[in-house]
């Protein structure tokens, strides 16, 4: 909970600096406001955005909880306090419900879209955040119903194309991370064809992820590895390049995960607005 109210007075302190100067006109009196999703939307950040306006003594009440659904023009959360400190937080707010409502939105989208074809994959998220906002965008990502990838460097290793252009050997990048890490870490590596995914099982892998790859590609090496036995000794990731228009191709294949950076670095924000319904 500390690391969450550090950030969101940090939030405050970019936002606000020394003073909202504009809101120096107005007397110090109490008033009610709401906070209204202008669009149909998965809402995401109200915990978030209730603990913001409490850590400013305002009154806050929410009137949905995350993973709502909401239509166009409803109103989700109601707040009460002096007029100077809830017209300082507005933007800082709306800025976080807006984002989070966005990416738990596209997620849960997504999830939607790959369920029909395969129930068992999941829908990840990567490390590809907004600088300082990573756990909110983690957070909304699991709102609509996906998962985590890593949240940070120090949860698991991921061996990927840059580290083999330096040792330039999977079965030695492989066999180092064991030495070094023995069983603490889960070892993910990077492949782009059949025969680096065999060496990387081969050498003890937890997770192989086929980066870049067609969906055909992918089922090519899915249906290489079942037939040498190899399948089950593994978790499959599939990542770049999926999109709403292909992603359904890639369910369709016998993958565990489809991980999706664009659901977090290129997220379109929900339309919300702060509106004064009591003075």
């Amino acid at each position: 909970m500390h690391v969450l109210r550090d950030a969101l007075i940090e939030f405050l302190r970019e936002d606000i600096g020394k003073g909202d100067i504009t809101c120096e006109i107005l007397p110090n009196v109490k008033v009610k406001a709401e906070i209204i999703c202008k669009e149909k939307a998965i809402v995401a950040g109200i915990k978030e955005v209730c603990i913001l306006f409490e850590l400013m003594k305002c009154k806050v009440k929410n009137l949905v909880k995350d993973g709502s659904l909401v239509n166009s023009n409803t109103s989700i959360i109601i707040v009460e306090g002096n007029a100077k400190v809830i017209l300082s937080i507005e933007r800082t707010a709306l800025n976080i419900l807006m984002r989070m409502s966005g990416i738990a939105t596209e997620t849960k989208h997504l999830v939607n879209e790959v369920k029909k074809i395969n129930q068992n994959v999941r829908i990840t998220c990567t490390r590809k955040t907004s600088p300082g906002f990573r756990i909110f965008d983690k957070k909304a990502v699991e709102v609509g119903g996906g998962e985590s990838h890593r949240i940070r460097l120090d949860e698991m290793v991921l061996i990927k194309d840059n580290h083999l252009a330096i040792i330039n050997s999977i079965n030695e990048a492989v066999t180092k991370a064991k030495e070094i890490h023995h069983s603490r870490s889960m070892i993910e590596i990077e492949v782009e064809n059949l025969e680096e995914a065999i060496e990387a099982i081969d050498a003890g892998v937890n997770i192989i992820m086929l980066d870049n790859l067609t969906a055909k590609q992918v089922r090519f090496v899915v249906n290489a590895l079942k037939k040498n036995g190899l399948r089950n000794k593994v978790k499959i990731e599939v990542s770049g390049g999926i999109t709403h228009k292909n992603i359904k191709r890639y369910a369709s294949v016998d993958v565990d995960m489809i991980s999706i950076g664009s659901i977090t670095h290129s997220v379109k924000s929900v339309d919300m607005s702060l509106e004064i319904i009591k003075t």
